[in-house]
């Protein structure tokens, strides 16, 4: 079975995805959280992780997970009760985890709001919704009825989008920002959007989205952000002939 040190991949992953030089949310720590023994056989993508991810990696034969959403968001806490039992499961299976969160998000590459685009058959993209120093997400052309673009999302997620109809039937400015940035719909009306994909928001984006003038397709948290994880590990198991494998555990969310 062939292996691949771990500190080999953990270089190459920080390189490709500019690790250090990109602002994340306080708390978020990118880059290689656990070590394991120091080599690689087997690496499982997902999106968080979680004991159950870690469970399911572990049975695909797993030694390394990348995950968008990692363990480490706010100060350290205790290292007890279930924290503890994550720890130590991943710990006796020689599980090691690295993270990648904005930095995957806007790669313009791997990231998931590109890979999105690219479902949805679009080529040509520009960057777009600026936070955090940096461009987050990815906006296009494209004349499209409301209707047809939910029900393109739909098929590609799984699952219909929320709608939120505040704009026009006909989109031509179309904004891409995975996950969680429905509380910043402002930002994305200010850059001349028609229409805002994302994952999720709060309730109140509905007033706002009417009163912005903007149509929001909420297309949830955990299915917008599946894309970068697999393009990220499909990019380790090609450069490193690893065998990888997808961690499918959604949120519902």
């Amino acid at each position: 079975m062939k292996s691949v040190s771990l500190k080999t991949l953990v270089q190459h992953c920080n390189r490709l995805l500019n690790i250090g030089g990109i602002e994340d949310w306080p708390g978020a720590v990118n880059g290689l959280q656990l070590e394991n023994n120091g080599q690689v056989t087997r690496i499982a993508a997902s999106v968080d992780a979680t004991l159950s991810t870690a469970r399911k990696a572990v049975e695909m034969g797993a030694d390394l997970m990348v995950v968008h959403h990692g363990l480490f968001w706010n100060k350290t806490h205790p290292w007890t009760g279930h924290r503890y039992a994550f720890m130590r499961f991943m710990m006796d299976h020689n599980l090691a985890v690295y993270s990648a969160h904005l930095p995957l998000d806007l790669h313009d590459e791997l990231g998931n709001n590109i890979q999105l685009c690219r479902a949805l058959g679009v080529e040509k993209t520009k960057p777009f919704f600026h936070d955090r120093g940096s461009k987050l997400g990815q906006r296009f052309t494209k004349s499209i009825d409301r209707s047809t673009l939910v029900a393109r999302l739909g098929n590609i997620l799984g699952t219909p989008p929320i709608l939120l109809a505040g704009g026009p039937e006909r989109c031509r400015h179309i904004g891409v920002v995975t996950g969680g940035a429905g509380a910043e719909l402002a930002i994305a009306a200010k850059e001349g959007v028609d229409t805002f994909i994302t994952g999720e928001g709060p309730h109140w984006t509905h007033g706002l989205a009417e009163a912005l003038g903007i149509n929001v397709l909420y297309g949830g948290h955990y299915a917008t952000e599946t894309f970068g994880v697999k393009s990220l590990a499909e990019n380790l198991s090609a450069n490193f002939q690893l065998p990888w494998s997808f961690v499918d555990h959604p949120s519902g969310l």
